[in-house]
């Protein structure tokens, strides 16, 4: 029997007590547009859309913050890019990308204006700042979703 299922039963004063789960399951449709994204990741791609004044969002916008339309022009991307700002993840949590200390960033993808929000292996705290380029480390298995894009580490800079 699972939680949900289990009978109520007596505690020691006589009260008695039942399990309450309370779920909220649900599928989620990602539509044309995150479908596109998502299997662009699956195969190791970076894909993002352009707007009408021409930046480019990664992730993809779904509309033009500018005019409010849909958008459909894909631009192709380099998996490298800038940290624009981050913070030290010293003790790293369950279900977070890596199990050692890393970085949580904010990274530009080159060719785009817009940062986004992942974790950077940079090994040790000294060796991240802002500015510091990084490239995509994949996933070993990817499955369609945004942790096919493992982390990302930092490039060795030119002395």
């Amino acid at each position: 029997m699972s939680a949900a299922t289990t009978p109520s039963t007596p505690g020691a004063d006589g009260i008695f007590v039942a399990p309450l789960v309370v779920e909220y399951p649900y599928k989620r449709t990602v539509g044309t547009l995150l479908s596109r994204f998502f299997l662009s990741l699956q195969e190791g791609r970076l894909e993002g859309t352009r707007g009408s004044d021409g930046r480019v969002f990664f992730p993809p916008a779904e509309f033009d913050p500018v005019t409010g339309r849909a958008l459909d022009e894909w631009v192709t991307l380099p998996e490298t890019g800038t940290v624009t700002t981050w913070a030290w993840q010293s003790v790293p949590q369950p279900n977070q990308p890596l199990e050692h200390p890393f970085a949580w960033a904010l990274i530009t993808i080159d060719g785009t204006e817009v940062p986004m929000l992942h974790a950077v292996d940079a090994g040790d705290i000294g060796r991240i700042r802002t500015g510091s380029r990084v490239k995509v480390r994949w996933a070993a298995e990817r499955s369609g979703g945004v942790r096919d894009i493992a982390c990302f580490d930092l490039l060795e800079e030119a002395s």
